[in-house]
């Protein structure tokens, strides 16, 4: 293993997700008394999606900037604790009883790291009581391995969410420490899910004015459009949060960000829809 890259910097040498995602895997999974095991930090509900419990998963093939997880993303072996895919369903299963919800969700980091866990998970899942499992994934292995989307997509219960970080390949560099060239992996995975027939939604970190210009954002939105109009039309866009490690991680890129947000760009999904309606409209 190389030096291991903990937060994105000005000087930062660009890597490649695929190898890194490669390198965390030998931090956050390992294998024993038969089973596959990961590091999770956290298990509990939240109020998203109306209610769900969820896991956070430990260690990341990318560097963004704005991300938001716990110091487990930059040192995932300093932290979170080896769960076998038995012990992760129960953890959830006990939260989501607790707090009367039916939905479940991993999180955090990247939970596609350590496959073979994630597909045992997915197995316990699938047999069990609860009607959904939400999965958000940056897109890189998903990516590069269409073998993973076609066996999640045998299951009936997974929902993707797929996060974009940017809308051009010098953006996607900047931001998120990668190769310029490995921007077009997460749109990969995208035409991946469609052509494997899983359930899925794509967010991106595109409503935030301040680290997103109209010119990427609309980039962003055209190769979205190029592979199926109706994603823009599910489209969920973000803004940053000031959560003190993304603080800190914009201070570590050189990034300077105006707090309070003062404006955000209106939703592209909301910018279609009145398109549609006028287009529909008596002459």
């Amino acid at each position: 293993m190389l030096e291991y890259p903990r937060f994105l910097t000005p000087t930062m040498k660009r890597f490649d997700p695929a190898d890194l995602a490669g390198d965390t895997e030998r931090l956050v999974v390992r294998h024993r008394n038969g089973e596959c095991e990961r590091k999770y930090e956290a298990f509990y509900c939240t109020g998203v999606y109306g209610g769900v419990a969820t896991g956070y998963a430990v260690g990341c093939c990318l560097r963004c900037c704005f991300c938001w997880v716990y110091e487990s993303r930059d040192f995932p072996e300093r932290f979170g604790e080896f769960h076998s895919p038995k012990e992760v369903f129960e953890n959830l299963r006990v939260a989501a009883h607790k707090h009367k919800v039916r939905k479940l969700r991993i999180s955090g980091a990247e939970p596609t790291l350590g496959k073979n866990h994630l597909l045992d998970l997915l197995e316990l899942v699938e047999a069990s009581e609860f009607s959904l499992f939400i999965l958000e994934t940056n897109g890189i292995l998903f990516g590069v391995d269409k073998d993973y989307v076609r066996r999640i997509s045998k299951f009936t219960k997974p929902h993707v969410r797929i996060s974009l970080k940017a809308g051009t390949p010098e953006a996607f560099a900047q931001k998120t420490g990668a190769k310029p060239e490995s921007f077009e992996i997460p749109f990969q995975a995208i035409k991946n899910l469609l052509d494997c027939g899983v359930s899925f939604h794509v967010a991106a970190m595109s409503a935030d004015t301040r680290i997103v210009s109209s010119e990427e954002r609309v980039s962003l939105a055209r190769k979205l459009m190029e592979i199926d109009p109706h994603l823009l039309l599910n489209l969920e866009e973000e803004v940053v949060d000031p959560y003190e490690t993304t603080l800190a991680r914009l201070r570590y890129a050189g990034l300077k960000v105006e707090w309070p947000l003062n404006e955000v760009y209106t939703p592209i999904k909301t910018q279609l829809k009145r398109i549609r309606q006028a287009s529909q409209l008596p002459s």
